[in-house]
């Protein structure tokens, strides 16, 4: 957990420990990502305003590097924050004030979704031109690995078991688990994330097509 205010850090800290986690506190920016980097951990709580370095770098340059999930937790509101957050990288984001139980709950989420544990059924979705493994949260497209995060993960399985059919906004929240606090624009900036690492265009997306106002549709029979 990078946080600067030690009495939130303690107190939710406390609270994840009765629930049999183990929590280590860093309460800097810089600090903070070197730890990090230093501990292979299942998530980082990150806050956003940080002394040394501002939470969005530090969830930059570890996304950057690696997949760990990140769940964003900070006092800003506005949905350009909780957008840009997102495509910093973060899996998920809490707003101040929040409940110890609602961050377990996401953190949860996250980690079950980056093990590969995101439902019942088959762990490997074999569609020709796309292939995902759950179980070790790969996808390859046309022979290349793409690298994509917890989050980007769930919603391209989500997309890929409904190939070629429309699938909505709420749909996808459903299935990734975030759902019950999720904001309408979440949903865009892992379509946009994952266009990107895929080689789709933004402007002109053959891959992963918006149905405006509605939801997104899988068509893997268009060439790139």
């Amino acid at each position: 957990m990078i946080e600067d205010d030690s009495r939130i850090a303690e107190l939710t800290a406390r609270y994840l420990e009765t629930q049999q986690m183990t929590v280590t506190i860093v309460g800097d920016g810089v600090a903070g990502e070197a730890e990090a980097r230093r501990t292979p951990y299942d998530c980082i709580v990150l806050d956003l305003q940080l002394p040394g370095q501002d939470g969005l770098e530090v969830c930059r340059h570890l996304r950057a590097r690696y997949a760990v999930p990140i769940v964003i937790v900070t006092a800003r509101t506005e949905e350009a924050d909780r957008i840009l957050g997102l495509e910093m990288g973060a899996d998920d984001y809490v707003t101040k004030p929040f409940s110890a139980r609602e961050l377990l709950a996401r953190i949860r989420a996250v980690v079950r979704r980056a093990r590969g544990h995101v439902g019942p059924g088959t762990t490997v979705l074999d569609l020709g031109r796309l292939v995902l493994d759950r179980s070790r949260l790969s996808a390859v497209l046309d022979g290349r690995e793409v690298s994509v995060t917890p989050s980007e993960f769930g919603v391209l399985w989500t997309l890929a078991e409904h190939a070629g059919r429309l699938v909505s906004r709420e749909q996808l929240l459903d299935a990734n688990g975030t759902a019950e606090l999720a904001f309408d624009r979440s949903v865009d900036v892992h379509i946009s994330r994952l266009r990107g690492k895929l080689g789709d265009d933004a402007r002109r997306p053959r891959l992963l097509k918006t149905v405006r106002g509605v939801g997104y549709v899988l068509a893997l029979d268009a060439p790139l």
